[in-house]
């Protein structure tokens, strides 16, 4: 049902984007059509739909994720005012790409993500 995305070409740097971050596990660019100030995608190397497909095997991966994320928010001068994480999963959500990704949205106030 699911299949290789855009993605994998960005990993594979068959496309030309704005690199930010690449190691054995994950990469980041910015987001061709950023909603904040600063917009970086955080993608895993391994193609991995949505988020229901993550195993126990995917920990690291996520962890690296999560790790790099908070060393580009730094680079980038944000860590102190904050930052957004966000991963959607399926269309409900808003996922447009079945690979799964993690917005790093700041530098400037986000304001509230949700009423509840």
């Amino acid at each position: 049902m699911f299949k290789e995305t855009i993605f994998s070409k960005i990993i594979n740097r068959e496309i030309s984007v704005d690199l930010v971050y690449q190691d054995e596990l994950v990469t980041a660019f910015r987001d061709i059509e950023p909603k904040a100030a600063i917009h970086i995608l955080i993608i895993p190397n391994t193609f991995i739909p949505t988020i229901n497909h993550v195993k126990s095997i995917h920990e690291k991966i996520l962890g690296r994720m999560i790790t790099v994320a908070a060393k580009i928010a730094y680079d980038e001068g944000i860590s102190k005012d904050g930052y957004r994480l966000i991963m959607n999963c399926n269309r409900h959500s808003g996922q447009e790409v079945y690979h799964i990704h993690m917005h790093l949205l700041g530098g400037q106030p986000l304001g509230p993500l949700l009423s509840i």
